[in-house]
């Protein structure tokens, strides 16, 4: 029945649907929405079309699609959909390797490999969370909107650190970095709050990019040109072979 849950067993019954949209593209939906249905009753149908159409492309910007984040603890998923524009060895983010006032640094400064992740205007924009765990910081900084493809980006942008710490003490960076048409990053968690991998963290609104900064020693599994979905694509697998020639081993 329609009511059973659906699972793995072959239970209940699956069916496409359209993805909800998430109640921060809402009130855009709705402006742009007055907008079009004004210029449609002052100007007529050669403007109130493509305003409406352009209702329908902010309504589809704030899609919130379901998603199933695979059930593995040496998992680290994609924190964004997108198209995997960089793999590079670099230092994690200089907010984050400063004492935090604890005594120690929250990630040591060595360099790590860094996966960037570009998402376009027709990409979905939530993000998730890679790993399951404690929020343990969440540092915005204000910068630049230069094009969210280059590499400077990550230190000239507009952007935002998310650190997540597991109960067995590894740690994961993230940031949110704003782009040539993204103006504002929207965090849905705060530090202290206990998240699951995959969960909702946040959104940035038209157009941006994502760095996932993996842990010493953990190589990424996926490749250049690659495309990612959020809360699904395994990025990297703890303690798993590196590649070999672009091949999972």
């Amino acid at each position: 029945m329609a009511s059973e849950i659906l699972d793995n067993q072959g239970r209940g019954e699956a069916s496409w649907q359209w993805p909800s949209i998430h109640a921060e593209g809402r009130k855009f939906g709705a402006i742009a929405g007055g907008v079009a249905l004004i210029g449609w009753l002052l100007l007529g149908p050669w403007v109130g079309w493509p305003l409406a159409v352009l209702t329908l492309c902010v309504l589809a910007f704030f899609r919130d699609p379901v998603r199933v984040t695979p059930q593995d603890d040496r998992g680290i998923v994609a924190p964004a959909d997108g198209l995997v524009t960089l793999i590079s060895k670099v230092a994690p983010p200089r907010e984050l390797t400063v004492d935090d006032g604890s005594g120690s640094a929250p990630m040591p400064n060595a360099p790590v490999t860094r996966v960037s992740i570009f998402m376009s205007v027709f990409d979905v924009h939530i993000n998730r969370a890679p790993i399951g765990g404690t929020v343990k910081r969440v540092i915005y900084i204000p910068g630049k909107f230069v094009n969210a493809d280059l590499d400077k980006a990550s230190e000239e942008n507009e952007r935002q650190h998310v650190l997540i710490e597991r109960s067995d003490g590894t740690r994961i960076c993230f940031t949110q970095i704003a782009g040539l048409v993204a103006r504002r990053i929207v965090p849905f968690i705060k530090p202290g709050d206990f998240i699951a991998a995959g969960q909702r963290v946040g959104l940035i609104r038209f157009g941006s990019r994502v760095d996932v900064y993996l842990p010493a020693g953990v190589e990424p599994r996926v490749v250049m040109g690659q495309k990612t979905i959020a809360g699904e694509t395994v990025l990297a697998e703890l303690g798993a072979a590196p590649l070999i020639e672009g091949v999972v081993q």
